[in-house]
Protein backbone atom coordinates (compact mmCIF):
# COMPACT_ATOMS: atom_id res chain seq x y z
CA UNK A 1 0.00 0.00 0.00
CA UNK A 2 1.36 3.30 -1.22
CA UNK A 3 1.35 6.63 0.57
CA UNK A 4 -1.52 7.66 -1.01
CA UNK A 5 -3.73 4.78 -0.39
CA UNK A 6 -2.82 5.22 3.22
CA UNK A 7 -4.46 8.67 3.27
CA UNK A 8 -7.24 7.48 2.06
CA UNK A 9 -7.95 4.62 4.16
CA UNK A 10 -6.97 7.11 7.11
CA UNK A 11 -9.20 10.10 5.79
CA UNK A 12 -12.36 7.16 5.09
CA UNK A 13 -11.55 6.09 8.26
CA UNK A 14 -11.64 9.58 10.22
CA UNK A 15 -15.12 10.12 8.26
CA UNK A 16 -16.69 6.97 9.15
CA UNK A 17 -15.91 8.01 13.20
CA UNK A 18 -17.46 10.80 12.72
CA UNK A 19 -20.59 9.69 11.29
CA UNK A 20 -20.82 7.51 14.12
CA UNK A 21 -20.44 10.48 16.52
CA UNK A 22 -22.71 12.32 15.14
CA UNK A 23 -25.09 9.89 15.05
CA UNK A 24 -24.91 9.30 18.88
CA UNK A 25 -25.20 12.83 19.44
CA UNK A 26 -28.38 12.57 17.21
CA UNK A 27 -29.53 9.78 19.44
CA UNK A 28 -28.72 11.06 22.96
CA UNK A 29 -30.41 14.49 21.77
CA UNK A 30 -33.46 12.56 20.22
CA UNK A 31 -33.97 10.34 23.63
CA UNK A 32 -33.46 13.03 26.14
CA UNK A 33 -35.18 16.60 24.54
CA UNK A 34 -38.08 14.44 23.16
CA UNK A 35 -38.66 11.12 24.41
CA UNK A 36 -36.86 10.66 27.70
CA UNK A 37 -35.67 13.53 30.18
CA UNK A 38 -34.24 13.63 33.86
CA UNK A 39 -35.33 15.37 36.91
CA UNK A 40 -35.11 16.10 40.64
CA UNK A 41 -37.50 16.01 43.03
CA UNK A 42 -37.84 19.54 44.70
CA UNK A 43 -39.85 19.98 47.63
CA UNK A 44 -41.84 17.20 50.25
CA UNK A 45 -45.06 17.79 48.29
CA UNK A 46 -45.36 14.04 47.08
CA UNK A 47 -44.07 12.16 50.07
CA UNK A 48 -43.63 9.23 50.65
CA UNK A 49 -43.81 8.29 47.22
CA UNK A 50 -41.66 11.00 46.36
CA UNK A 51 -38.79 12.20 48.56
CA UNK A 52 -36.94 15.90 48.26
CA UNK A 53 -33.42 14.79 46.05
CA UNK A 54 -34.99 11.71 43.93
CA UNK A 55 -33.98 11.30 40.75
CA UNK A 56 -36.81 10.50 38.09
CA UNK A 57 -37.00 9.42 34.37
CA UNK A 58 -40.11 11.89 32.41
CA UNK A 59 -41.22 9.76 29.93
CA UNK A 60 -42.05 12.52 27.36
CA UNK A 61 -43.47 9.88 24.95
CA UNK A 62 -46.61 8.43 26.97
CA UNK A 63 -48.68 10.75 26.78
CA UNK A 64 -48.56 11.63 23.04
CA UNK A 65 -49.39 8.05 22.74
CA UNK A 66 -51.88 7.17 25.47
CA UNK A 67 -54.31 8.79 27.67
CA UNK A 68 -54.27 10.26 31.05
CA UNK A 69 -55.09 7.91 33.57
CA UNK A 70 -56.08 9.10 37.59
CA UNK A 71 -53.43 8.07 39.12
CA UNK A 72 -50.64 9.26 37.05
CA UNK A 73 -47.46 10.59 38.83
CA UNK A 74 -46.96 14.00 36.09
CA UNK A 75 -44.86 16.67 35.55
CA UNK A 76 -46.12 19.79 33.92
CA UNK A 77 -45.02 23.10 33.84
CA UNK A 78 -45.94 26.01 36.10
CA UNK A 79 -44.08 28.78 34.84
CA UNK A 80 -41.61 28.97 32.23
CA UNK A 81 -38.54 28.10 34.67
CA UNK A 82 -40.48 25.82 37.14
CA UNK A 83 -41.96 22.91 36.67
CA UNK A 84 -44.50 20.26 39.43
CA UNK A 85 -44.56 16.75 40.16
CA UNK A 86 -48.20 16.09 41.21
CA UNK A 87 -50.73 12.67 41.26
CA UNK A 88 -53.62 13.45 38.61
CA UNK A 89 -56.95 12.90 40.75
CA UNK A 90 -59.62 14.09 38.28
CA UNK A 91 -60.27 13.88 34.35
CA UNK A 92 -61.91 16.23 32.74
CA UNK A 93 -65.98 16.46 33.30
CA UNK A 94 -65.05 14.71 37.28
CA UNK A 95 -66.18 15.62 39.71
CA UNK A 96 -63.92 15.75 42.68
CA UNK A 97 -64.74 15.69 46.69
CA UNK A 98 -63.02 14.84 49.46
CA UNK A 99 -65.18 13.49 52.55
CA UNK A 100 -63.84 12.91 56.20
CA UNK A 101 -60.03 12.00 54.27
CA UNK A 102 -61.97 9.83 51.31
CA UNK A 103 -61.88 10.83 47.76
CA UNK A 104 -65.60 10.95 46.26
CA UNK A 105 -65.63 11.16 42.36
CA UNK A 106 -68.45 11.44 40.53
CA UNK A 107 -70.36 10.34 43.83
CA UNK A 108 -67.81 7.06 44.36
CA UNK A 109 -65.56 6.78 46.75
CA UNK A 110 -62.08 5.71 45.92
CA UNK A 111 -59.54 3.87 47.46
CA UNK A 112 -56.06 5.86 47.73
CA UNK A 113 -53.23 2.83 48.76
CA UNK A 114 -50.49 5.16 47.89
CA UNK A 115 -51.29 7.55 50.95
CA UNK A 116 -52.05 4.58 53.39
CA UNK A 117 -48.75 5.03 55.37
CA UNK A 118 -49.27 8.55 55.74
CA UNK A 119 -52.40 8.14 56.86
CA UNK A 120 -51.42 5.75 60.00
CA UNK A 121 -48.44 7.96 60.98
CA UNK A 122 -51.04 10.81 61.42
CA UNK A 123 -50.89 11.44 65.37
CA UNK A 124 -53.19 14.43 65.93
CA UNK A 125 -56.30 13.70 65.24
CA UNK A 126 -57.28 15.43 62.14
CA UNK A 127 -57.24 14.42 58.54
CA UNK A 128 -54.46 14.07 55.87
CA UNK A 129 -56.94 15.72 53.49
CA UNK A 130 -59.15 18.45 54.49
CA UNK A 131 -62.57 18.27 53.23
CA UNK A 132 -63.31 20.00 49.89
CA UNK A 133 -65.76 20.18 46.63
CA UNK A 134 -63.94 21.69 43.76
CA UNK A 135 -66.08 24.42 43.82
CA UNK A 136 -63.94 25.49 46.98
CA UNK A 137 -60.91 25.49 45.00
CA UNK A 138 -59.77 27.87 42.26
CA UNK A 139 -61.71 25.92 39.61
CA UNK A 140 -64.84 27.17 41.00
CA UNK A 141 -66.84 24.59 39.02
CA UNK A 142 -68.80 21.37 39.63
CA UNK A 143 -66.40 19.75 37.49
CA UNK A 144 -62.89 19.63 36.22
CA UNK A 145 -63.44 21.87 32.87
CA UNK A 146 -62.43 20.01 29.42
CA UNK A 147 -58.62 20.39 28.54
CA UNK A 148 -57.48 20.29 32.35
CA UNK A 149 -56.53 18.00 35.42
CA UNK A 150 -57.02 18.17 38.65
CA UNK A 151 -54.05 16.94 40.44
CA UNK A 152 -52.94 16.74 43.85
CA UNK A 153 -49.50 15.99 45.93
CA UNK A 154 -49.80 12.72 47.88
CA UNK A 155 -48.22 15.05 51.20
CA UNK A 156 -51.69 16.48 51.08
CA UNK A 157 -50.76 18.99 54.48
CA UNK A 158 -48.22 20.25 52.62
CA UNK A 159 -48.42 20.43 49.14
CA UNK A 160 -49.19 23.25 46.45
CA UNK A 161 -51.66 21.48 44.01
CA UNK A 162 -55.09 22.61 41.93
CA UNK A 163 -56.63 23.17 45.42
CA UNK A 164 -54.30 25.75 45.10
CA UNK A 165 -53.19 26.87 41.73
CA UNK A 166 -56.54 25.48 39.95
CA UNK A 167 -56.77 22.61 37.09
CA UNK A 168 -54.04 22.34 35.19
CA UNK A 169 -53.76 22.71 31.37
CA UNK A 170 -53.30 19.18 29.75
CA UNK A 171 -51.11 20.76 26.93
CA UNK A 172 -48.52 21.86 30.08
CA UNK A 173 -47.90 18.21 30.62
CA UNK A 174 -44.16 17.37 30.18
CA UNK A 175 -44.75 13.68 30.58
CA UNK A 176 -45.43 10.74 33.05
CA UNK A 177 -42.74 9.56 35.52
CA UNK A 178 -42.50 6.89 37.70
CA UNK A 179 -39.01 5.29 37.70
CA UNK A 180 -36.80 6.59 40.17
CA UNK A 181 -33.31 6.04 39.50
CA UNK A 182 -31.58 7.97 42.15
CA UNK A 183 -30.34 7.01 45.02
CA UNK A 184 -29.24 3.58 43.86
CA UNK A 185 -29.93 2.19 46.60
CA UNK A 186 -33.78 3.13 46.50
CA UNK A 187 -34.50 2.47 42.78
CA UNK A 188 -38.15 1.78 42.30
CA UNK A 189 -41.16 1.98 40.17
CA UNK A 190 -43.77 4.28 42.16
CA UNK A 191 -47.19 3.14 42.24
Amino acid sequence: MDKKDKMTKGKNELLEWGKALITALLIVVIVRYILFTPIVVDGESMMPTLIDGDRMIVNKLDYKVSDIKRFDIIVFHTTEEEDYIKRVIGLPGDHIEYKEDTLYINGKAYKEPYLDESKKNLNDGGFLTESFTLEDTPVASQTVPEGYLFVMGDNRRFSKDSRHIGAIPINEIVGKTNLVFWPISDIHITK
